[in-house]
């Protein structure tokens, strides 16, 4: 049966584990990485990061519950670099599974900024994307694979590599690749994995087909709980408006008008977004549309490439798939009136 140390840590002012820091440059971490992180512009970590990365790096299983936002992805990323480091056998050596390829593209870009020279980058192994530079990646020696369970799976079945030296298994936004029907995918990739390798299981929720993963793939792990994972961020503010239908799109407008950033915009179906987008033009908005016909093209010439923006005009996108924004609206074209809700 599992074992499940409990370490919980419902507020960030609250204390922390005896092992965790106040800065980066405390940790048992190595100097280069200190450096890395310096270079990076990252001094004190979050209360995730506080708590995992010590138990990680002393090779321990983690489980860790927290709200989207809070810096799981370096409270994982930090102990993979320094096993990295540490280990120099040639081959995957940690794998990272994510429910989307936005997501895995994030992860990826932060291990390249972190890495330096001593590392090579990470390979991406996500559906949607040439597979020719994907298995590139991994044949010039990527150590590190981030990858959606479906596209890994893929290459898998078709033995174009393999994990026979892998030491470390992430699973980011767990719960989330659940949601997506992925358990199945998880099961068979995880049976083919070194049964010798430390877990590290990130989740909002432990409901569900949660605990069976809990139980099957983590062994004496300690488990780590940040704060309620069923409401919002407290970094996250919502408003809701109730509009008649021919008000929406004064509405939207008066909202966008008020944002000085990028803004992201949910419609129901995909000619939803082209009407809202074509209406937005039309009175001066610079908007770009994203949905399944036409996603990554026109996600990269709206300037939203994984956490990074390469246009300074505000630009608005519209996408009828759920992705983190920094401001929303939500368009029913099936009721009489409408909800505007608005995050920020």
């Amino acid at each position: 049966m599992l074992n499940v140390s409990e370490v919980n840590a419902e507020r960030s002012s609250e204390a922390l584990p005896e092992s965790a820091s106040a800065r980066f440059s405390e940790m048992l971490i190595s100097p280069y990485v200190k450096e890395r992180l310096a270079a990076g512009r990252f001094t004190t970590p979050t209360p995730v990061q506080a708590a995992a990365i010590p138990q990680a790096l002393e090779g321990k299983d983690v489980l860790a519950t927290a709200q989207t936002g809070t810096g799981k992805t370096l409270a994982f990323l930090i102990p993979v670099i320094e096993r990295l480091l540490k280990d120099k056998t040639p081959g995957i050596a940690a794998l990272v599974l994510v429910p989307t390829r936005e997501l895995a593209m994030q992860v990826v870009d932060q291990f390249n900024k972190l890495r330096g020279n001593q590392l090579l980058p990470a390979a991406l192994v996500v559906g949607g994307l040439s597979e020719g530079a994907q298995l590139q990646a991994i044949r010039k020696g990527a150590r590190l694979v981030v990858a959606t369970p479906g596209r890994l799976e893929d290459y898998l079945d078709r033995r174009l590599f393999h994990f026979n030296v892998l030491r470390m298994l992430i699973l980011d936004e767990a719960d989330r690749m659940l949601d997506m029907g992925f358990l199945p995918a998880i099961k068979r990739i995880v049976s083919i994995l070194p049964k010798e390798r430390q877990t590290m299981c990130f989740s909002a929720t432990m409901e569900g087909d949660m605990a069976r993963v809990v139980k099957d793939y983590l062994c004496n792990a300690v488990r780590l709980s940040f704060g309620s994972t069923s409401k919002p961020s407290e970094n996250v503010r919502i408003q809701a408006f109730e509009v008649a239908m021919d008000r929406k799109q004064e509405m939207l407008q008066r909202l966008l008008a008020k944002e000085t950033g990028k803004c992201l915009v949910f419609a129901r179906t995909k000619r939803g977004t082209e009407r809202i987008a074509e209406s937005l033009n039309r009175r001066g908005f610079s908007a770009a549309m994203i949905h399944g016909d036409r996603w990554r093209r026109t996600w990269l010439r709206a300037g939203f490439t994984c956490r990074t923006s390469r246009t300074s005009s505000t630009t608005i996108c519209l996408k009828w798939r759920r992705i983190s924004s920094t401001a929303l609206g939500e368009r029913d074209a099936m009721a009489d009136t409408a909800w505007l809700r608005r995050s920020s």
